[in-house]
């Protein structure tokens, strides 16, 4: 039987944590990663979505992005790597301190938006996160992108990975995600983003935005929850897998 992870970037919107919209997605889900006070959240936000992903028994992880609020952390930023690794320190540990107190333990630790996908072609960063991160625990899983170079840095550093792939974003022939600049950089039909992820879980690959075939081995498929449509989206890729025979897991 495969098994996969299906988790969902959360904390990020105060409107669709206090409103239900956001716990709406969970029952799809295993695994959350939560905004810690870079791009997003705050003490209240990671606090309320620790505790309704209890209420779901997911798996509660750390998402930690560029301090960049303005920009919702999506924009690439000069930063030097030690400025980095403090930034992701402060983040995780604040975050773990929470999740301790609501006695939530922190299964894995993903980076956000500009700041991972930098990571994928820039090894210094992503040697920066992962120090940022080993300053707290080493006793994490790290999320980056399946088929990159930044999963070796993470193990070399002494972590245990899982590589990630995501039912709702393009791809380019490279392996890395189209970025958002283009209009067909997100899949917003659930059905497609639910072709995408049996895809990559049956036969290991997606098919670019130029028509060729990327292969890929994911441990964890990600669902945006900022993507319109979210709840559609995650409830039918769930579905779907389930449906092929696939056992939805939490890492760890």
């Amino acid at each position: 039987m495969k098994i996969i992870d299906l988790n969902c970037d959360m904390g990020e919107i105060p409107e669709e944590i206090a409103n239900g919209t956001q716990e709406s997605l969970m029952p799809s889900l295993t695994s959350v990663n939560i905004a810690c006070g870079g791009h997003a959240g705050d003490e209240q936000t990671m606090r309320t979505t620790i505790g309704q992903a209890q209420r779901w028994n997911l798996a509660i992880g750390a998402h930690p992005g560029y301090p960049d609020r303005e920009n919702f952390g999506r924009l690439e930023l000069k930063m030097a790597p030690q400025g980095v690794s403090d930034s992701i320190f402060e983040q995780v540990l604040t975050f773990a301190k929470i999740a301790s107190n609501e006695n939530a333990p922190v299964i894995h630790v993903k980076p956000h938006g500009a700041l991972y996908n930098q990571a994928v072609r820039d090894l210094e960063l992503a040697q920066a996160i992962a120090d940022g991160i080993a300053r707290w625990s080493r006793k994490v899983v790290l999320m980056g992108l399946a088929g990159s170079q930044m999963l070796e840095v993470f193990r070399k550093a002494g972590f245990t990975v899982a590589a990630e792939a995501f039912a709702d974003r393009r791809y380019e022939p490279d392996g890395s995600l189209r970025p958002r600049k283009f209009e067909d950089s997100l899949l917003r039909n659930p059905a497609d983003a639910a072709r995408q992820a049996l895809r990559i879980v049956e036969q290991g690959s997606v098919i670019a935005s130029d028509g060729s075939e990327v292969f890929l081995k994911a441990q964890t498929i990600c669902i945006h929850g900022d993507t319109p449509g979210a709840q559609q989206i995650a409830a039918t890729v769930a579905s779907t897998l389930r449906g092929a025979g696939v056992q939805l897991k939490p890492l760890g």
